[in-house]
């Protein structure tokens, strides 16, 4: 099932829930207009196609004392497949490291890490992310403060691109 294939409903459902994960299905039934039982029904199926991979809580990095979030840029020797997913196997194991993505370009990866303060970060900077295998180029940016930290898709660009194609 591709984004293409799901119909106004689903495509309602799943903006509903990027919004407010936490409501009940029959008001997200009263929401996209259906009743209770169908509306759980397509919510199993999105579930299942992988259209909705969990729910999660939002919580403030900050008010749980975690001051510093850090942008990594990584750089690696090698950049066979082997070497790749073992890097992605090891940020994964990592606790500060809450974002890891490939790039294309210079750098081969962007880690997004949290700390609860700037000697933790650079304590897991030089004993664990520069010492890591395979690491040869680290530079990092410090955040001074977000202005957008949205999670998801922006469904109005979706819905837009399907009218158009329509």
């Amino acid at each position: 099932m591709s984004a293409s294939r799901l119909d106004e409903i689903d495509r309602k459902i799943l903006a509903e829930l990027q919004a407010d994960g936490r409501m009940t299905n029959v008001e997200l039934a009263k929401r996209v207009g259906i009743s209770a039982p169908p509306c759980l029904r397509r919510v199993r199926t999105l579930e299942d196609a992988g259209f909705i991979r969990g729910y999660h809580a939002d919580v403030n990095p900050r008010e749980l004392g975690f001051e510093v979030q850090v942008f990594a840029m990584v750089g690696l020797q090698s950049q066979a497949e082997a070497d790749l997913s073992a890097f992605e196997a090891r940020c994964r194991a990592w606790p500060l490291v809450r974002e890891c993505h490939m790039l294309n370009g210079e750098v081969d990866f962007i880690l997004k890490c949290v700390a609860p303060d700037l000697s933790t970060f650079q304590s897991f900077l030089t004993e664990e992310l520069t010492a890591a295998e395979n690491v040869v180029s680290v530079k990092t940016s410090l955040v001074i403060r977000g202005a957008k930290d949205d999670p998801g898709v922006p469904f109005d660009v979706l819905e837009d691109r399907l009218n158009r194609t329509a």
